[in-house]
């Protein structure tokens, strides 16, 4: 995809207030230290929600500062916060700050805080926490009545400012459990370099990796986990610029380097393959949904910012966006992903391969009747039916020699139970291998193929 190609732009975000009263600085710090103090209370290593063995403690300072919000003082609450592994810089730094703050070590978090704002100018985030800790360290009572005046741009800024430090404090307590995996992810073959799964309810995106020696059986786990920003309306796209982030199973179609992009991509983008055959079938329309970077003037966007698509860090498409294979990289978009012991990956997909294995057998076998069964009465290939494609479909059958680096990755909403199948197909003795895609769909109990095509 060229630079040039139809695309829905992600629209420049509303520019900070530039002049934006103390006072209303520091009332967002009690929302954001609040916020912090609650999520102390809860697991910190990754678990969702599971039963924790007993963290080591830390001695409690007593809490230096103290605000009063409308008579009510709020304090540094000490808490103990166990750092995860795989923080990006600017994400690590903001946990320091709040542990910093927890521990009642206002000068360190401060010097922290300075220290961020400093070397990420760009990190609206960052820049927050040092103006909190500035405001708070003058100990004045704060007013929230004397907000009322703050105009409209500001009160949007300071409410998406929050959500995203809930969102980055809350990703401590919902870091997948070590073995675990998406439970899309039912069949990937051992070559497998990487997947992309992304949380949208979690405003995450979780980068898997396949760490296995060549030749070995899969190993993958999770290397990366990063903030992202989607649709500004939120996620489920319908319609071309209902800026919305569309759900489902994608694949990464070619790289755009920053090069070829206005500054508005950042580092780069990723283009997907919205519509996929899925959307296709339920009339979704629009395209040009990529991953893509941030403008140079903003280190993140919003939780809700694009027109659809979804954005990262600089920082953090770099460093996807120069991986080996990354063209042709599956991506999961899901408003909640499940994730599954890595075992019980084959019992979830056992009985669609089974129909997958019939759907083999039977195109192998020349069993044309049985084969026509496997294929749905809603078949689409490129704006033709069925009727149009069965000649073809026919003529594969009796020369079909060997199927290898198959994937299934499952795709379950409201609406449908859906498989994605990327196989290599070999249809002669010494013909060239082609890479193919299937869509199933689980139609009154049976699993039917409704599209069929090259990948």
């Amino acid at each position: 995809m060229a630079a040039s190609a139809p695309h829905e732009a992600d629209a420049p975000p509303p520019s900070p207030p530039r002049h934006i009263a103390p006072i209303a600085w520091g009332a967002l710090a009690v929302a954001l230290i609040a916020t912090a103090a609650w999520l102390g209370t809860r697991n910190v290593d990754g678990r969702m929600g599971a039963e924790l063995p007993p963290a080591k403690t830390v001695a409690a300072k007593p809490p230096p500062w103290s605000l009063a919000v409308d008579g009510i003082v709020v304090g540094s609450k000490p808490a103990v916060v166990q750092q995860r592994k795989g923080f990006q810089d600017a994400e690590e730094r903001v946990i320091e700050i709040y542990q910093a703050l927890r521990d009642g070590s206002r000068a360190q978090a401060l010097t922290l805080a300075e220290s961020l704002a400093t070397d990420l100018p760009n990190f609206q985030l960052g820049r927050l926490l040092y103006a909190d800790l500035l405001s708070v360290s003058t100990n004045q009572p704060v007013d929230l009545k004397s907000l009322t005046s703050a105009s409209a741009d500001a009160s949007s800024n300071f409410k998406s400012l929050i959500e995203e430090s809930q969102l980055r404090l809350k990703a401590l307590t919902e870091v997948p459990a070590p073995g675990t995996l998406p439970d899309n992810l039912l069949t990937l073959p051992d070559n497998t370099r990487h997947v992309i799964a992304i949380d949208t309810s979690r405003a995450r995106l979780y980068w898997l990796v396949n760490q296995a020696k060549p030749g070995k059986p899969l190993d993958l786990v999770l290397q990366k986990d990063l903030y992202i920003s989607v649709g500004r309306n939120g996620v489920e796209k319908q319609i071309e610029g209902d800026g919305r982030t569309p759900l489902g199973v994608y694949t990464i179609t070619s790289k755009l380097n920053d090069e070829a992009l206005p500054d508005l991509y950042g580092r780069g983008a990723l283009p997907l393959n919205y519509p996929n055959a899925l959307d296709i079938l339920r009339g979704k329309t629009g395209s040009g949904i990529w991953l893509h970077g941030t403008p140079s003037e903003q280190y993140v966007r919003a939780p809700l910012a694009s027109d659809g698509c979804v954005v990262l860090s600089n920082p953090d498409i770099a460093s996807i966006f120069g991986e080996p294979g990354i063209v042709g990289t599956s991506v999961v978009i899901s408003p909640e992903l499940n994730w599954v012991k890595r075992d019980a990956l084959p019992d979830l997909g056992a009985t669609f391969r089974a129909r997958f294995d019939e759907w083999l057998a039977n195109r192998r076998g020349g069993d044309l009747a049985k084969l026509r069964d496997t294929y749905s009465d809603d078949f689409f290939r490129k704006g033709k039916k069925l009727a149009h494609w069965w000649p073809t479909i026919k003529g594969e059958a009796v020369s079909t020699i060997k199927i290898s680096d198959l994937s299934m990755v499952k795709w379950a909403d409201q609406n449908d139970e859906v498989v994605v199948v990327n196989f290599a197909e070999q249809l002669k003795p010494r013909a060239r291998v082609a890479r193919k895609r299937q869509y199933w769909r689980l139609e009154q109990g049976e699993w039917k193929i409704f599209y069929e095509g090259n990948a």
